[in-house]
């Protein structure tokens, strides 16, 4: 079954290793096959990864688009690790993010560590 995503007009998609971007309409496009796929909004530059736990969303976002995922899993650990030690309550989202990821559905992966994210946030609003 096909996935169907519908692009806003000027909406970037990444596709594989190339970027697609639509025209002045609104589009629908039928995809069939695994290449990894995320929409402009989803994707985090390196500088963005200003925080643990969106340092941790990209390394997992380098995992889903790299045709050698394993080169990431060193990092990704340690930095799981180190914000684990700092906040005992993210644990509830790595046990969810690492089984995605250890079958690698590193899309899922991406869309939990969000919930992370989120959850870092409201962490560090509680402390100042």
């Amino acid at each position: 079954m096909a996935l169907v995503i519908d692009l806003k007009p000027q909406e970037k998609i990444l596709i594989g290793e190339a970027v697609i971007t639509n025209s002045s309409g609104r589009a629908r496009l039928h995809i069939a096959g695994d290449a990894p796929i995320i929409r402009e909004k989803d994707i985090m530059v390196e500088e963005n990864a200003d925080t643990p736990c969106k340092r941790i969303y990209f390394l997992i976002q380098c995992m889903y688009i790299s045709p050698n995922h394993q080169e990431y899993h060193e990092k990704y650990f340690s930095a799981v690790n180190d914000v684990q030690k700092a906040s005992p309550s993210s644990a509830i989202f790595f046990m969810q993010i690492n089984d995605q990821i250890m079958s690698g559905s590193y899309y899922k992966a991406m869309k939990i560590s969000k919930q992370l994210i989120e959850h870092e946030r409201e962490l560090l609003e509680n402390v100042t």
